[in-house]
């Protein structure tokens, strides 16, 4: 066991283990010593031996993240993303902490304190950059932590399900709104959104060689998920995508050139022309995965073309077919496919 003692005004702990130089160290408070000393004999156990934690004792969360930042985070898909994300945590007075000062209690309070101010969502992804963050150096940097202590601490709830449906003549509206518009292939990409239900990264991702005119089928090599898929096209999908084809520019290799902020101004602009209310870019992907319950598709079928990898994803949409909708979307070959 370690002892801990009061030594002229702070608190000290030393840790004798037979096979071990003692090793001592003082802290403001009792916590502190006591965690320290607990941390320290967890190592020993695991390795040992007791690693050298002077690198713990200067290294910062907020340098941590600096090399994450400038090694593992350019590898990523989302690394502009992630990006961002960084530079909001190295700002944060979390990232002064030491690596060997950081505690559970001090992930809780910055976990609590940012729900003050973000969405439950974004918490969640801060905490698992932190989480990961931590767990490179433990197992590829060799800092002699005993725990990801991230890991110990409770990630927020996130409860963001929605259930906006495309209602009455809001999805003809929004049509023939994108003929009033600047953007000549939106009336396309909303079309290949409700038909597909791909993703608004998908679909910008999306280039000419993906698109298979003979099996009407678009490719994708690399999705969310980490894994490619091939997504049948309905009539009416390969129609528009066909017709717009024919009209974009010959050495043009996106089948829809602009980045997701463009698209983001675009969709706003849309639904002030519409009059469409409370309708999100992603909810045609809830719209499209919903009619393909409703055209009698099974779970399996449908997270093949959607590419939801867990099924309780998927829970939800199957309680949407309130309309039975006309079965004229996908060929008999095309759903074989997924059989």
């Amino acid at each position: 066991m370690a002892t801990i003692r009061k030594l002229r005004g702070r608190w000290q702990a030393q840790v004798r283990r037979r096979g071990m130089k003692p090793r001592a160290k003082s802290f403001d408070s009792k916590a502190d010593a006591e965690k320290w000393a607990r941390d320290l004999e967890t190592q020993v156990d695991r390795f040992g031996a007791a690693p050298d934690t002077k690198i713990l004792e200067t290294t910062t969360l907020g340098a941590l993240l600096e090399r994450y930042q400038r090694e593992i985070t350019p590898t990523k898909r989302g690394a502009v993303q992630e990006g961002q994300r960084i530079d909001v945590l190295r700002r944060h007075d979390l990232s002064h902490r030491t690596l060997i000062g950081l505690s559970q209690q001090d992930v809780a309070s910055f976990r609590d304190e940012r729900l003050q101010s973000v969405a439950p969502s974004t918490a969640v992804r801060e905490m698992a950059i932190l989480s990961h963050a931590v767990e490179v150096a433990m197992r590829d940097w060799g800092m002699p932590l005993a725990k990801n202590v991230v890991k110990l601490v409770r990630r927020p709830v996130i409860r963001n399900e929605r259930s906006r449906r495309l209602t009455g003549d809001e999805e003809q509206r929004l049509l023939d709104g994108c003929n009033a518009g600047l953007v000549p292939h939106l009336k396309t990409l909303i079309i290949l959104a409700i038909e597909t239900g791909m993703r608004r990264g998908e679909i910008l991702g999306l280039e000419w060689k993906d698109f298979s005119h003979n099996r009407r089928v678009i490719t994708l090599m690399m999705t969310k998920n980490g894994s490619g898929r091939e997504v049948p096209l309905s009539q009416r999908a390969f129609d528009a995508l066909t017709e717009w084809r024919d009209r974009a520019e010959v050495d043009q290799s996106l089948i829809f050139p602009m980045k997701p902020g463009a698209l983001e101004q675009a969709w706003r602009r849309l639904l002030v022309r519409s009059n469409v209310k409370a309708l999100r870019f992603h909810d045609l992907r809830h719209e499209g995965v919903s009619r393909m319950f409703e055209r009698g598709l099974n779970v399996i079928e449908v997270s093949s073309i959607s590419g939801h990898k867990e099924l309780r994803m998927l829970k939800r949409y199957t309680h949407l077919a309130v309309a039975c909708w006309p079965a004229a979307g996908f060929l008999d070959t095309e759903l074989r496919c997924f059989q």
